[in-house]
């Protein structure tokens, strides 16, 4: 148990040194993967990837490929039912706070699935091996997270400052807002996809400057309203991984975002130079 010198304003104490090394782990890599994005280094689930690729012929007949959505799949199935089983087989109905993070968690991940496999559209593959390392990322972090909790609701004393009921209204802000603009991505993938006029470019066939909601100030409202969940994870569970995880997640999605805005200035000549990559009028 960590000392109880730790300032305990608005977090509880470390539970453990495994939650604190993982907490460093889970930051440094995600920062590191945002980083990575901004320099033009994309993971392999990113169309950017397909374009920057510098795989052999012979290493890509090595792939075992899937389609897109057997790959998103795989890649959110384990963390959901990890998350459910922490709702359902280990419910602590005496604490609130681990009932609304579990349910949190198994909201935001069941809303993934569901638009794997009702709004999402996808063209190409996924490699197998990626869709894996991504699940066993997912998987991992969602149950250090639930892990993390667990630890600081039977050992550490509560924050002072109580923020789980604003992580509520950040996390329903978040899933609603990111959810609408996935939407309205769908609906610009389904008419450009069935459009004549794009089958010029295979780089632009499928997609079209964004428009509607938030996509009139940023790129990628979607992260916006990602990062903005994920901050409300962070109020609810209110540990020191889910914090790490949730800046973690801001480095990368803010470094998708600016590669996204890079790739449409690259793409469409007349892209508006004032619609921003994350924050509207600011980034």
């Amino acid at each position: 148990m960590v000392s109880m010198a730790w300032p305990i304003l608005f977090v509880f104490p470390p539970a453990s040194v495994f939650i604190t090394a993982m907490s460093v782990i889970c930051f440094t890599a995600s920062a590191y993967a945002g980083f990575s994005e901004v320099r033009g280094k994309h993971l392999e689930c990113s169309k950017f990837w397909k374009n920057n690729s510098n795989q052999s012929d012979s290493q890509k007949s090595k792939q075992i490929n899937i389609s897109s959505r057997r790959g998103m799949q795989i890649t959110y199935t384990p963390a959901f039912l990890a998350s459910l089983t922490s709702l359902v087989f280990f419910p602590r109905y005496g604490d609130i706070r681990y009932l609304l993070f579990s349910s949190c968690l198994t909201i935001h991940f069941l809303k993934r699935l569901l638009e794997v496999q009702f709004v999402h559209k996808y063209s190409g593959g996924m490699a197998l091996d990626t869709a894996i390392f991504i699940c066993l990322s997912y998987f991992t972090s969602t149950a250090t997270m639930i892990y993390a909790q667990h630890l600081n609701i039977t050992q550490g004393p509560e924050p002072q400052i109580d923020l789980k009921y604003p992580g509520i209204l950040l996390f329903l802000l978040g899933i609603s807002g990111n959810f609408y603009h996935h939407y309205l991505l769908s609906r610009m993938r389904s008419s450009s996809s069935s459009s004549p006029s794009n089958s010029k470019s295979n780089d632009v066939m499928d997609y079209k400057i964004p428009r509607g909601g938030l996509f009139e100030l940023v790129v990628c409202p979607h992260y916006l309203f990602e990062i903005i969940g994920f901050v409300g994870f962070s109020f609810i569970s209110q540990t020191l991984y889910a914090f790490a995880f949730a800046v973690g997640t801001a480095f990368y999605l803010t470094g998708r975002s600016y590669a996204t805005r890079r790739w449409y200035l690259s793409k469409f000549k007349h892209f508006p130079q004032n619609v921003k990559a994350l924050i509207p009028y600011l980034l």
